[in-house]
């Protein structure tokens, strides 16, 4: 069974309802500051504020469904051995049905202790508050990347994109280091790449051949893409 590497960004969520945090119009962080709610300082000068964004975060995604894009890359699992490697912290890969999925920048429905980045705890949708404790007696967190900090699973996603058949980039700019490199540094030679995104790269040239630039939304984009590999 062929391996496929998938890389997935905001674009995805995006289509779901979820807002991006960069995008030019209506981005997250046109309306908070990211210094404050998003960064290991924030963190450890306002808990507080920072336990506020990201439970209006986590109430967000639990409002939002899978879209086409999703079920898409879940339905490749008939045919390929399917990991995806995404950007998003929302829970939304797993609830259409993905069942290899890795959250380098974290899961919002989970949650550690301040004190143990390992042990995981599921919480669903539900709030966050300050002298909510783990089980070691350390103040919970989100399970996110904060600025500032180590990406989760990020020698996995190295090994995994290089010991694949066909990589699969969507719904991301490509902009976003490190994770930006994966698809350009760490790809298979000969691997077929397929890059959905309606937006254009400048550096378009540092991706090897064979490489495809689908310009549309992951939606539409993906459905090209699963007709393509579910034929050959």
């Amino acid at each position: 069974m062929k391996k496929i590497f998938v890389l997935s960004g905001a674009g995805v969520s995006k289509e779901s309802g979820i807002p991006t945090f960069r995008d030019s119009k209506d981005g997250l962080w046109h309306n908070y500051n990211i210094d404050e709610v998003a960064s290991i300082e924030g963190w450890r000068k306002n808990p507080e504020l920072v336990l506020n964004f990201y439970n209006d975060r986590r109430k967000a995604v639990q409002g939002c469904e899978p879209n086409d894009a999703h079920y898409c890359l879940a339905k490749l699992e008939e045919k390929y051995e399917v990991n995806i490697f995404t950007q998003n912290i929302d829970d939304l890969h797993e609830r259409a049905g993905s069942k290899n999925v890795y959250h380098i920048h974290g899961n919002i429905t989970q949650a550690r202790s301040v004190n143990d980045e390992d042990t995981l705890i599921n919480i669903g949708y539900d709030d966050i508050k300050v002298g909510h404790f783990a089980p070691d007696g350390g103040q919970l967190r989100p399970h996110v990347v904060f600025f500032g900090e180590f990406l989760y699973d990020e020698e996995l996603a190295y090994k995994t994109c290089a010991n694949s058949d066909i990589v699969i980039s969507v719904g991301t700019s490509l902009s976003v280091y490190p994770a930006a490199k994966l698809p350009s540094r760490y790809r298979r030679l000969n691997a077929p790449l397929y890059i959905v995104d309606p937006g254009e790269f400048p550096f378009i040239e540092m991706f090897k051949q064979p490489m495809t630039h689908i310009k549309e939304p992951a939606t539409k984009g993906m459905k090209e893409v699963f007709e393509i590999l579910m034929g050959e």
